[in-house]
């Protein structure tokens, strides 16, 4: 799973001045990188919304209308669910001890889809080589879209632009009935072969799937007529996978991002793993406290990718930090202003991968690298 071509250093004297200038905040204010109340009272109204919209549309007498709204409100509680507190959980940032974080991060089982193949598909492979192309699997959808610039243009990425926004919405519904099974089955995701899992992590992801299709396709069917369960399934779903898709975009796929192509020679080069995250992930809307809130810091995602082991309710202070310490080092740091801003970026970056070659987004070359 690791790609030969690439090293990274995480001790140059950018990194380890970021770390003591995050350690020094941490200090001054007398908070704990993990294990903040904040984060448990969020996870508590969180869950709470979960559980109401589901509870709700079981036992309240409610039309198609009504079904509508109830899923619009699971969708909506679901995706802050996985980006509040799954995400924390999976990346050992929610608390100190191991088994809460393990237990958070199987938040993600039980909103459909795989904890375990999460981890080594995000934790590993993306985390590890955001937008190099070749290694992280999330920006390559293969034929279906050009996310970046060393992938291979088809004819009908032209109309990109367009046709990807509907099409973001079903990734959750792809992930519940097909990928899992699949990377199951294969013990590859994309081309990276990974662990296939066994004894207690395998029975965790059939528990899992028994739990998800339980609550969220047999007991609607138990307790509605069929055409409301199955509306009530789709439009959330529906809803989830668009907010998860496109929050991801607007940190990775965007015109202010780079991308890393190895040498085509399979030369390895050793890049300054902090500079590498920050160039090829863009933080967006840094100002919007119901976005963060809701996002759970994932509209900073360049402070989340240098310190993914801190919980998110930082993310605001470090990312001021970020900014005051990226121009000493000559560290390209410009947090897109707003939502919006960052909404049109993408559009525009699909538009522009998708067109015949021209003016391409910035990629990093192994010339770039440190050594």
């Amino acid at each position: 799973m690791r790609d030969a071509r690439i090293r990274f250093d995480n001790r140059t004297p950018f990194q380890l001045e970021l770390q003591r200038r995050v350690d020094a905040y941490l200090a001054s204010t007398g908070e704990t990188p993990r294990d903040v109340g904040r984060m448990y009272r969020k996870s508590a109204i969180l869950l709470g919304w979960w559980l109401a919209s589901l509870v709700l549309f079981l036992v309240a007498d409610v039309g198609w209308l009504g079904t509508l709204g109830l899923a619009t409100s699971m969708g909506l509680a679901m995706a802050g669910l996985g980006m509040a507190v799954q995400h924390d959980g999976g990346h050992r940032a929610y608390s100190e001890r191991k088994w809460l974080n393990q237990a958070m991060a199987r938040v993600l089982d039980l909103l459909g889809s795989s904890s375990y193949i999460w981890h080594h598909k995000h934790n590993v492979m993306h985390h590890t080589y955001p937008n190099v192309v070749g290694s992280d699997d999330d920006v390559d959808l293969g034929p279906l879209a050009r996310l970046a610039p060393g992938a291979e243009r088809r004819a009908h990425h032209r109309w990109q632009h367009l046709y990807m926004w509907p099409l973001y919405a079903f990734i959750t519904i792809k992930w519940h009935w097909i990928d899992d099974f699949r990377q199951l089955a294969t013990g590859r995701i994309g081309p990276h072969a990974f662990p296939r899992p066994r004894g207690r992590e395998r029975a965790l992801f059939w528990g899992g799937k028994a739990l998800f299709f339980g609550w969220a396709v047999a007991l609607p069917l138990l307790f509605k007529p069929v055409g409301l369960a199955v509306l009530f399934y789709f439009a959330s779903q529906l809803l989830l996978g668009l907010v998860l898709s496109v929050t991801f975009q607007l940190a990775h796929c965007v015109e202010e991002a780079s991308y890393f192509e190895p040498a085509a020679d399979g030369r390895p080069v050793t890049l300054d793993f902090a500079r590498h995250q920050i160039e090829t992930t863009i933080d967006f809307a840094p100002r919007n406290p119901l976005a963060t809130w809701y996002m759970g810091g994932l509209n900073f995602q360049a402070v989340h990718h240098v310190f993914p082991r801190v919980c998110h309710v930082h993310y605001p202070a470090l990312s001021r930090i970020f900014a005051e310490v990226c121009p000493e080092f000559g560290v390209r740091y410009r947090p897109t202003p707003t939502l919006r801003a960052a909404l049109r970026s993408h559009f525009r970056h699909l538009r522009s991968l998708g067109a015949a070659p021209a003016a391409l987004p910035q990629t990093l070359t192994p010339e770039s690298a440190i050594s």
